[in-house]
């Protein structure tokens, strides 16, 4: 979204099963939205209800907006515009195949809705967005759904915002161009469509996701902030230009700079599903060798992601983190697939050639750019702070933060979750291993940063078959592991990879 930021407008329900509540919410969100067009009915099939709410209507006006706010929606998601779409039919030619948006919901596009808020009666304001939602967007299975559920999102929010302003006589001071008065109702209105938006995207996610309420509120309060608010005064300039002598040419003049920056950040969100697409490709690689430790390494990112927001980590470190934690293990593609399901003892050659896993995954991600400060993460997160850890040997403070960081998410998901060779315990035997590693193999500050964000977040974990445990033996925590040489040593950067087996 132009201005900084990210805000989640919708929720992406196309195509999965939902609950019950869910899919009723689902159908009642549409129907909402239709009674908000109730007003620009005549008044002898709606009677009692106040016609300002859709009188006088500029359908002109309204038929304009719509097809804007369409057409800058889809460049602001990254997708072909209505103008290119119906423009391809007229020529006869395929529409580019695959093009998804770069995430549904996130790079949504206010200013235009917010000038029809400002100059339309609400009924009218939330007929704004109707466009939008039967043009635009993505085709597919399950797309029609999210694109009407999306779309009457949006004219709840802005018949609702509409409302606001208009009980606050915005449209008399808009009109005579009284500033800074005019800017309470503006506020006003601005409150009124987060307020709506927020509560419509968290009854959604409660519904179909059931989080926590206290998590589902800040999610819900995640769609205030400053981009809404660059797009309201983007909105404002839109009217008050529209409205002045140079009408609706002004007023698109005037949205060029945000077009520009809507654009440029769509494509931003686009290599950044690139990235993911290209880091999920590598754990898909490393989970088909081994069945046991399938969804392993996004449970890692998880609970990195989970000590690092406790810390108060920058959201881009946390994203690179993020990275580094589900790509930890990606080593394991140069480790025999036998060693990996081998569910008795290793011998010493064996073990050396599984230690140096850390090396291979650095040597494989090495030159991915946009990985930066997950190298170090992927190659040190089997250091220990008292320095007998591998591959370098490093001690306490030498040991990148990153590495650990998910050396304390790795263990503690390892323990709760069924290995080959041994079975999975609960989260509460796990915590107490860690504390009891604290200092010597894990970073305290690390593990008691785990231990707040578990008892903020809780985590569940991993559930196998039960022929599954019974296949793997019942060890429990703490058994000291068998007297081994240290292990070979390689540059605290990579270096030369040494080939498996070899100190």
């Amino acid at each position: 979204m132009p201005g900084g930021g990210e805000v989640e407008i919708a929720t992406d329900s196309g195509g999965a099963t939902l609950p019950q509540g869910a899919a009723r919410y689902l159908v009642a969100v549409p129907v909402a939205a239709l009674c908000c067009l109730l007003p620009l009915l005549p008044e002898a099939v709606t009677p009692g209800v106040p016609r300002w709410l859709g009188h006088p209507t500029d359908w002109p006006k309204v038929g304009l907006l719509g097809f804007l706010h369409g057409c800058w929606e889809s460049l602001a998601q990254g997708l072909p515009t209505p103008c290119s779409l119906l423009l391809r039919r007229l020529l006869r030619r395929p529409a580019p195949a695959g093009r998804v948006p770069s995430r549904p919901g996130v790079n949504a596009f206010f200013p235009v809705l917010f000038a029809g808020v400002l100059m339309l009666p609400p009924a009218a304001a939330a007929l704004v967005a109707a466009p939008a939602a039967l043009l635009g967007g993505p085709t597919g299975p399950g797309c029609r759904r999210r694109q009407l559920f999306n779309g009457s999102q949006l004219a709840l929010c802005a018949f609702a915002s509409s409302v606001a302003f208009h009980l606050l006589h915005g449209p008399q001071l808009l009109l005579g161009s009284r500033f800074p008065a005019a800017l309470l109702p503006g506020f006003a209105a601005v409150g009124a469509f987060c307020l709506v938006n927020g509560l419509v995207v968290g009854v959604m996610v409660l519904l179909s996701e059931a989080r926590p309420a206290a998590e589902v509120l800040r999610g819900a309060c995640s769609v205030c902030g400053l981009p809404v608010l660059v797009h309201a005064a983007g909105g404002l300039m839109v009217a008050v230009l529209w409205q002045g002598p140079y009408g609706a040419f002004a007023a698109l003049l005037a949205l060029l700079p945000l077009s520009i920056s809507a654009w440029v950040f769509a494509q931003g969100q686009r290599e950044r599903d690139a990235h993911q697409a290209t880091v999920q490709s590598l754990v898909q690689a490393v989970e088909i060798k081994d069945a046991y430790t399938r969804g392993h390494s996004e449970r890692v990112g998880r609970a990195s992601v989970l000590i690092a927001g406790q810390l108060g980590m920058e959201p881009e470190r946390l994203r690179t983190l993020r990275f580094a934690g589900i790509l930890h293990d990606v080593g394991k593609l140069g480790v025999a697939t036998e060693l990996l399901r081998r569910n008795g003892p290793l011998s010493e050659d064996e073990r050396r050639a599984v230690e140096v896993h850390p090396v291979y995954g650095y040597e494989l991600v090495r030159g991915i750019d946009f990985l930066g400060e997950a190298h170090s993460g992927i190659l040190h997160h089997h250091e220990r702070m008292d320095g007998r850890g591998y591959p370098s040997g490093l001690a306490g403070g030498q040991i990148p933060e990153f590495a650990r960081i998910i050396s304390v998410a790795d263990a503690f998901d390892s323990m709760t979750s069924t290995r080959s060779y041994r079975r999975g315990r609960p989260v509460a035997e796990a915590v107490a291993e860690l504390e009891r590693c604290s200092g010597s193999q894990f970073d305290p500050v690390m593990v008691r940063a785990l231990i707040d964000a578990l008892a903020v977040h809780g985590w569940q974990p991993v559930v196998h078959s039960e022929d599954c445990v019974r296949a793997v033996p019942d060890i429990p925590l703490g058994v000291p592991e068998p007297v081994r040489a240290a292990p070979g040593r390689v540059p605290a950067q990579g270096g030369t990879r040494p080939a498996a087996g070899q100190p």
